[in-house]
């Protein structure tokens, strides 16, 4: 039985007892100078993040998905970073997946007791289709959610590759998790209020391996997303300016390129870079699997 009074995410700050009596400005500069210890939390934990992005891209390239599970804050934020690939890097909608416990319905109304209900995981996970070939990265700032326990041990049962994310390094999900990711980032500002400083650190641990895994995919050139989707005029704009740049001709020329090709960055920086036509740039793409550098000889 988990003690819940010794779980690091519900230690008592001390530099912050006293929070209620400051000032404003002294209030937000003791949030900031806690939020400060984040990054450096993290920091401790790029060893283990490094492998679950190999992981990550190892099971998208051979046609698995990423799936994340949590509840509450940690399951908001599982599917505001699965959301958010589609338009970044084209990505299938089906590719990243957030699953959270509750259902959509718990995105806007928390849904709190669902947390601990181990069968409603194995149940998502199951009717996801979840399977060996994808990878699922349970996501808790205690590390102890039943929910998430129960879909993380299903995965295993399938041969799925599995990922902690927690906030507590020798909590349940971190010990059954093939790799674990345990950052620390020391006790919330207001006690186990873990939206704020746990939630923060699984953010940027969730922005790394999606983003570390669209790289390796090929989706980035440089430091460009050349696989963004043009769906709205801002990213229009966008993609003409990513071709400019990655191209380095004016953005006249990257947009007409663009139109030329159905908008499809990539194409279109293929294109204007070695001098090809739509269809012999898209070859070239394919057979390199979608990775401009080494289409152009830079990998």
């Amino acid at each position: 039985m988990t003690q819940f009074d010794k779980l690091p995410t519900e230690q008592r700050n001390p530099n912050t007892e006293n929070i209620d009596r400051l000032s404003t400005i002294d209030m937000v500069r003791r949030i900031n100078d806690e939020d400060k210890k984040v990054a450096f939390a993290v920091e401790r934990e790029l060893d283990s993040i490094a492998l679950a992005v190999d992981a990550i891209a190892e099971a998208l390239a051979g046609g698995g998905r990423l799936i994340y599970c949590g509840c509450g804050t940690s399951g908001r934020l599982g599917v505001l970073d699965a959301a958010e690939c589609p338009p970044t890097y084209s990505t299938d909608p089906e590719m990243v997946k957030g699953v959270m416990a509750g259902g959509e319905s718990a995105m806007f109304r928390a849904a709190e007791g669902a947390e601990d209900n181990a069968e409603a995981g194995r149940k998502d996970m199951e009717e996801l289709g979840l399977s060996g070939k994808d990878v699922l990265v349970g996501i808790a700032a205690s590390g102890r959610t039943p929910y998430v326990l129960s879909s993380m041990k299903y995965a295993s049962e399938l041969g799925a590759k599995t990922v902690a994310v927690t906030c507590n390094k020798s909590s349940q999900m971190n010990q059954v998790a093939d790799i674990s990711i345990g950052v620390e980032p020391g006790p919330e500002v207001i006690t186990g209020s873990t939206r704020m400083k746990c939630g923060t650190a699984e953010k940027m641990v969730l922005n790394m391996l999606s983003t570390g895994a669209m790289i390796k995919l090929g989706k980035v050139y440089g430091n460009l997303m050349v696989d963004v989707m043009p769906t709205n005029e801002k990213l229009v704009r966008r993609a003409v300016s990513i071709v400019s740049t990655a191209a380095n001709v004016d953005e006249e020329l990257a947009k007409s390129t663009l139109e030329e090709c159905g908008f499809s960055v990539k194409t279109a920086i293929v294109m204007l870079i070695c001098s090809l036509n739509t269809d012999e740039a898209k070859a070239e793409l394919d057979k390199n699997g979608g990775v401009i550098a080494r289409v152009i000889g830079e990998a």
